[in-house]
């Protein structure tokens, strides 16, 4: 499975330590891990803003002037499926977690085995796939299928979804697309998302579905694209961080 990873801290020292943690769980998972880490709530949202398509959030609560709890609720009012795993050294805190429907919260030192079973349960979670999503489409809330969904193409001021039955243009962003669908399917280019259940071939450049659309493949999402691939069939998967 492929799965974005957010990490916020503002102690270098403890992001980096957290990071590694999580690249060990997903090597020894077999997953395909995306992380991004962040040293504010500030940097956090400004990325945010444009790309909200995270499944996994790790974070301290004592941070600058934005401080953890407050920029979790930020983060709950957007997506409410995303996994939220608090990180700090105050035991006082614990009860803020609630507000926000965190999965757990961890006291630093983070112990690796007790982080290893949070991020096993937030796996789990989001492996409850989505069966449909609703998309607003010419003022009316239309349920779409997702194992219809081929791929999503963004344009200047909107977003076509092409599925197997017909093409539905709607005014979302391609990271709002990307965070609503979930795992399952691919950014194979900045202005494409497409579903790898759909995908029969990969070369270095392109993306080749089963019915003969090809899509272009990024220089810079090719590993990830190629990994979530080869793992989707074959349960083979690497981490990239």
């Amino acid at each position: 499975m492929v799965y974005k990873a957010a990490i916020c801290d503002d102690d270098q020292t403890d992001a980096g330590c957290v990071a590694e943690l999580l690249t060990d769980w997903a090597k020894k998972r077999g997953y395909v891990v995306s992380t991004e880490w962040f040293l504010s709530a500030e940097s956090f949202l400004f990325h945010y803003a444009e790309n909200k398509a995270y499944n996994i959030f790790l974070l301290d609560i004592k941070m600058g002037e934005m401080d953890g709890v407050a920029l979790a609720k930020k983060v709950r009012q957007e997506d409410e499926n995303i996994q939220i795993v608090f990180i700090s050294g105050y035991p006082d805190y614990i009860g803020e977690g609630y507000e926000v429907a965190a999965l757990h919260y961890l006291m630093k030192p983070v112990d690796r085995e007790k982080l290893f079973m949070v991020l096993d349960r937030a796996v789990r979670n989001l492996q409850k796939r989505k069966q449909a999503v609703v998309l607003p489409i010419d003022g009316e809330a239309v349920k779409v299928p997702v194992e219809e969904i081929q791929y999503v193409e963004a344009f200047s001021h909107y977003v076509s979804v092409v599925t197997t039955k017909r093409i539905y243009k709607l005014r979302k962003s391609l990271s709002e697309m990307e965070a609503l669908l979930g795992e399952g399917f691919l950014r194979c280019h900045r202005s494409y998302l497409v579903g790898v259940h759909f995908v029969a071939s990969l070369s270095k450049t392109k993306v080749t579905l089963d019915n003969g659309t090809e899509l272009p493949l990024s220089r810079s999402a090719a590993e990830m694209v190629h990994n979530a691939f080869i793992e989707y069939y074959t349960g083979d998967g690497h981490e990239t961080v």
